[in-house]
């Protein structure tokens, strides 16, 4: 009898404490996405909006130094955004006659579909259609690429080696701190769980915070490098913008597909002839400074 008590008390505590914890849940899942800072405001307000097949991509476009024909577009990673080139994109206008970059479909102030089969080859696409909006296409292109963008400079790689028309022209390439060879890429505990797209990956994706994100982010920097606060919460305020949360598991299946066309993406890195280079860490930071001076 008295267990019989005990039992039915324990079955009340805790069906009062799923009352409680169900509405908290619902609030915290609906949370608004943060508000962007005046930095990443001013940088949403200078750039424009082009639609690739109904979706809005979001890009930056300067014009730099008078008198130079060189052209840079830069590919940023994952999970972030154009603004990730904000701290260099003065010093690049000083060396380039345009500077160009863009949101990801996914990422950034790009439209984020949902539900979406997002791929590196619709990715490479949207980076020619760019450029054909620009007036560019038959222009010759530096690439400068960023993790994620590294796989997808390699796609621009193979179309640009398999001479295919209305590829866009690459003068010279730069890869920078990207897992290109998956055997040497080690994806975090969570994007592994995320990637295999399982019955968890909508839960986590929906009670992933701020908190979740920049203590996974912040070891991926060098010990000098890392962000500070305020730029982690520029970073989640990309990221959150257009409930860009709900879809990193879909994004991170890029790293199923760089395993599953290794031998197209490496291949095409090893047998091109253009100038490129693969830096990591402070390399980066002479190469980015060097690249206007490279000539094929």
């Amino acid at each position: 009898m008295v267990r019989r008590d005990r039992l039915r008390r324990m079955r009340e505590w805790w069906v009062q404490v799923g009352l409680l914890a169900v509405p908290l849940l619902a609030a915290y899942l609906h949370i608004p996405p943060p508000q962007l800072s005046p930095a990443l405001h001013a940088w949403k307000a200078s750039g424009k909006f082009f639609t690739y097949k109904g979706m809005r991509i979001f890009y930056q476009d300067s014009a730099g130094v008078v008198g130079s024909p060189e052209i840079v577009v830069l590919l940023h990673g994952f999970p972030t955004s154009s603004y990730d080139w904000y701290k260099i994109w003065e010093g690049l206008t000083l060396r380039f006659h345009r500077v160009i970059a863009l949101d990801f479909l996914g990422f950034g102030f790009s439209d984020k579909p949902r539900p979406h089969h997002y791929s590196i080859f619709e990715q490479a696409s949207i980076v020619e259609a760019l450029l054909r909006h620009l007036g560019l296409q038959n222009r010759r292109i530096n690439l400068l690429s960023h993790d994620y963008g590294d796989i997808v400079a390699q796609e621009l790689l193979y179309r640009y080696k398999q001479n295919r028309s209305g590829r866009l022209t690459i003068k010279s390439l730069c890869l920078s701190n990207g897992g290109i060879f998956p055997e040497t890429h080690h994806p975090l505990l969570l994007q592994k769980i995320l990637k295999d797209g399982g019955v968890l990956s909508p839960i986590l994706t929906r009670l992933m915070n701020f908190f979740v994100f920049s203590r996974g982010l912040t070891p991926v920097f060098g010990p000098y490098t890392r962000p500070s606060e305020s730029e982690l919460w520029d970073m989640w305020a990309g990221i959150r913008n257009n409930d860009g949360n709900l879809v990193i598991d879909s994004l991170l299946q890029y790293i199923n597909q760089r395993q599953k066309f290794q031998r197209r993406w490496v291949g095409a890195l090893t047998s091109v002839t253009i100038p490129r280079k693969r830096c990591r860490g402070p390399q980066c930071r002479f190469w980015m400074t060097t690249l206007a001076t490279i000539h094929s």
